[in-house]
């Protein structure tokens, strides 16, 4: 297995089709600009719906996390179907589901059928959040894989973004402006949908399903190997059958205990909580609703603007040096804010910058690498079915953490919950140092090879 890896390091080097790869990749990681859209719309609208429906401080988590707990089912279901349906036909389906969602939420006449819709919708964000990033790592040649994953975290701060503007745009609508704000996502669903007729399907589920000719021609087209590199996956793909019992094998499990890890750890670090509700913890440092919400949009255009660093370090220093330094900055700006809390600062600007300087360091080292490293880690046999463990448990982690967060800000305090938070980040870096492994510009065959051999990839 050793020389099936050392197949494809040569077929990486070729002149690759930089504008086929950038489109099919954009095209595919579009995914992540309905997977930020949908998280984050219902920023702006919470204000409009707490009100709406009179909710309580736990319903309140739960019109947030609703769309999160069927993330958790829609990563499932996901894992079961893109294995036998596909990427592109699952992601076809994905847009589809998303665009009718979006507008049952809008329509919602009551909180319960809010929050059935909204737990429907997360199907869909579920779903695209194991097959967008795993089909882009299939697509992209070893040297540029990193920056092209890093798209789909940009398509996500991006939808974030969007929704932060949509906010701020329809705030003074009225009461009912929140259905408005729902009804706009008809349009990245069908941007979405419309671009995925332009990608082919992943050359490594073509060879899976004995289509070697179709999946040599997508490679050339690429710039890859041809069929030097539809044997290096077949051969890859012969160690695996794809069975969920495969999960169990020894060259699989510390890849898997790794991405359980490290889904669990970057929400308990905090960052949906801060893109969620935003606003509410700008409310609590002083600010008024529409300076709020004004704040709010600003934290999404760092968000963006800081993601774009991401495409210039993630495969020139690597995946594990980002996540270290991330981890670090994070905690380091959370324990600043503790501090803001504890000698009476937390207020204004200073909240405002700390906020920023703490996803400065998630966007630019952690979200793309965190998407990205993901589909790479695991063996091409397994690669569906695994991903579904990891991309399930950061979604119930972040479920969890969305619906207890208003709770627990309310009882132990801004500063006791910053602390826990910075703790989390702290615990994220150590963990990174010790475990996780570095796959910059390595083929997907030659990271399985490492792992089967018994060392770390």
């Amino acid at each position: 297995m050793e020389a099936s890896a050392s197949v494809a390091r040569p077929a990486d080097r070729a002149r690759v089709n930089i504008s086929y790869i950038l489109l099919i990749a954009t095209a595919a990681a579009l995914g992540g600009l309905m997977f930020g859209f949908d998280v984050a719309i219902i920023t702006g609208a919470g204000p409009f719906i707490e009100q709406a429906f009179g909710l309580d401080a736990l319903e309140l988590g739960w019109a947030f996390s609703s769309l999160l707990f069927g993330c958790v089912v829609g990563a499932a279901v996901s894992g079961l179907l893109v294995d036998w349906l596909g990427r592109k036909v699952l992601m076809v389906g994905v847009a589809i589901l998303f665009g009718v969602t979006t507008v049952l939420t809008g329509l919602a006449p009551n909180f319960e059928a809010f929050v059935l819709a909204r737990f429907l919708g997360g199907l869909a964000v579920g779903a695209v959040s194991l097959v967008a990033p795993m089909y882009v790592s299939e697509v992209a040649p070893a040297r540029l894989r990193g920056r092209m994953g890093a798209l789909y975290q940009m398509a996500v701060v991006t939808g974030i973004l969007t929704s932060y503007l949509i906010n701020y745009a329809l705030r003074d609508m009225g009461p009912e402006a929140w259905r408005y704000m729902f009804y706009t996502g008809t349009v990245p669903a069908g941007l979405y949908l419309v671009l995925l007729l332009c990608v082919p399907e992943s050359p490594r589920f073509l060879v899976r399903k004995g289509r070697d000719a179709q999946a040599q021609a997508i490679l050339q087209r690429i710039g890859g190997g041809g069929q030097a590199e539809v044997e290096d996956i077949r051969l890859s793909l012969q160690t695996d059958k794809g069975s969920w019992l495969d999960l169990f094998r020894p060259h699989v499990r510390p890849p898997l205990m790794i991405s359980i890890c490290l889904a669990v750890l970057i929400h308990l670090s905090g960052i949906n909580t801060v893109i969620d509700y935003a606003p509410k913890i700008f409310k609590s440092a002083g600010f008024t609703l529409d300076a709020a919400l004004l704040s709010t949009f600003v934290v999404g255009i760092a968000n963006f603007v800081f993601t774009l660093i991401s495409f210039w370090v993630i495969d020139r220093f690597g995946r594990r040096p980002l996540y270290i330094i991330g981890s670090i900055g994070m905690s380091v700006s959370l324990a600043c804010l503790v501090v803001s809390v504890l000698t009476g600062h937390f207020y204004g600007m200073t909240v405002l910058i700390l906020i920023v300087l703490y996803l400065f360091f998630f966007a630019a080292c952690i979200g793309p690498v965190f998407w990205t490293l993901l589909p790479e880690i695991f063996p091409n046999g397994v690669r569906g079915k695994a991903l579904t463990v990891p991309v399930l448990t950061q979604w119930a982690a972040n479920a969890v953490v969305v619906l207890i967060f208003p709770t627990v800000f309310h009882t132990i305090g801004q500063a006791a919950t910053f602390g826990l938070l910075a703790a989390a980040c702290l615990a994220q870096a150590i963990f990174t140092w010790i475990a996780v492994p570095e796959t910059r510009s390595r083929s997907l065959e030659d990271i399985s090879a490492q792992w089967r051999r018994g060392g770390r990839a």
